[in-house]
């Protein structure tokens, strides 16, 4: 019988193949049962660095996360050159991958990840592809929610396209993309063509170049994968990467190296994570890697794995290897790094902003050692002026 850390990873992978549902969120919730009820008053933060962000949101029953952490890291790019950040439309960003993911899947004959599930790198994509919306204009929420809700709506575009690939016809007509595209409206909305905001017209991509104003070439997607060259460009082999795309390779090392000279010249960081492991804690709010194995540890121990800062592993590269082939390290995730803060012990940790509301102990925030963050991360999305001269001349 598989444990229920692996029954986790297995609902992760096949079930949603999606960074960041819902569904995942309650599971989560449910492995917090026995984690501790003080671990915010043992835990005494002091910031170091905290950016200026926009407010948390909650993409509720929708693995959209990496659109919600990807167009946080926009807005906070806007607000880095001086800007007025605008709310964007995380669901408008969701429905542009669909369409393009539809086609992929498509031409693989189905052989390939379907869901809500995405990439940091797929909102750059879409930001330079078919520009951006303001929230007010493309809230998704066509059908009476108040949250995402697209459990339904995701089983019938996967029906849908399964039948397109069983080419009944004998070759594919030319009209099922256009009734795919149909169906996705009628459940997230038709996109206008154009739209008023304070006082001016736009297209979608005219509001991406006058009103955001950002380069998409200036976006770099950062992975480590020991196996793989480093510094070299190579392909992110994650379910999620329904568009085959490829991140620079880096050592373990220069992962963390790279966030904290981010976070000091005012950037954030896109970071796409592992977040189904025991020593993670949506409800406490704080994610570490502990010096005894979960499996070895004694029922108090457990019990009060976030009471407080606690002895923390080394983490090596073996390690990280070995976690990403057993499937112990999987792309559940997808968060914002925004700052760096200290516990009492002078231990650092960095500030994540996440997508599921404010019901946490950090009101939608948590603090993650950076051990975690060298053993879990599968990738990080950074402005490439963010990142140290001597790994980015690598």
């Amino acid at each position: 019988m598989k444990s229920l850390k692996n029954n986790l990873k297995t609902f992760l992978l096949i079930s949603f193949v999606t960074i960041g549902s819902s569904a995942q969120v309650d599971l989560i919730k449910s492995l917090d049962a026995n984690k501790s009820t003080v671990s915010k008053e043992s835990f005494q933060f002091t910031d170091v660095i905290n950016l200026e962000t926009t407010s948390v949101k909650n993409q509720g029953s929708s693995g959209t996360c990496w659109s919600y952490s990807g167009n946080s890291f926009i807005e906070s790019e806007m607000i880095k050159n001086g800007k007025k950040a605008v709310d964007i439309s995380e669901i408008y960003t969701a429905r542009c991958v669909y369409i393009e993911k539809a086609i992929n899947y498509v031409r693989m004959h189905g052989h390939v990840a379907w869901g809500d599930g995405g990439a940091l790198h797929d909102v750059i994509n879409i930001y330079k592809k078919y520009g951006a919306l303001p929230q007010e204009v493309y809230t998704g929420l066509n059908y009476g929610t108040d949250y995402n809700k697209f459990g339904e709506m995701q089983a019938i575009l996967k029906g849908m396209l399964d039948g397109v690939i069983q080419n009944k016809n004998g070759e594919l007509t030319p009209n099922w993309l256009e009734a795919f595209t149909a169906v996705v409206d009628s459940y997230l909305g038709k996109v206008p063509e154009h739209f008023e905001y304070e006082g001016k017209t736009y297209t979608p991509k005219e509001f991406a170049n006058k009103v955001i104003g950002l380069n998409a070439n200036d976006y770099i997607e950062m992975t480590c994968i020991p196996s793989e060259p480093v510094y070299q460009n190579v392909f992110l082999a994650v379910p999620d990467n329904w568009s085959f795309d490829y991140a620079y390779n880096v050592n373990m090392e220069d992962l963390t190296a790279s966030i904290d000279n981010a976070l000091k010249k005012g950037y954030s960081v896109g970071w796409a994570t592992d977040v189904s492991e025991k020593y993670f804690s949506w409800k406490n709010g704080v994610a570490y890697v502990p010096a005894v194995d979960y499996k070895n540890m004694t029922t108090e121990e457990r019990n009060t794995m976030f009471n407080g800062p606690k002895p923390e592993l080394n983490v090596t590269v073996e390690m990280r290897q070995k976690a990403f082939d057993n499937y112990t390290t999987t792309d559940d995730h997808g968060m914002q790094i925004i700052g760096l803060a200290k516990d009492q012990n002078d231990k650092e940790y960095y500030i994540v902003k996440n997508s599921w509301g404010q019901s946490n102990d950090y009101n939608g925030y948590l603090y993650v050692t950076k051990e975690y963050v060298k053993y879990k991360s599968t990738a990080l999305l950074l402005n490439k002026h963010a990142i140290p001269k001597n790994i980015y001349k690598k």
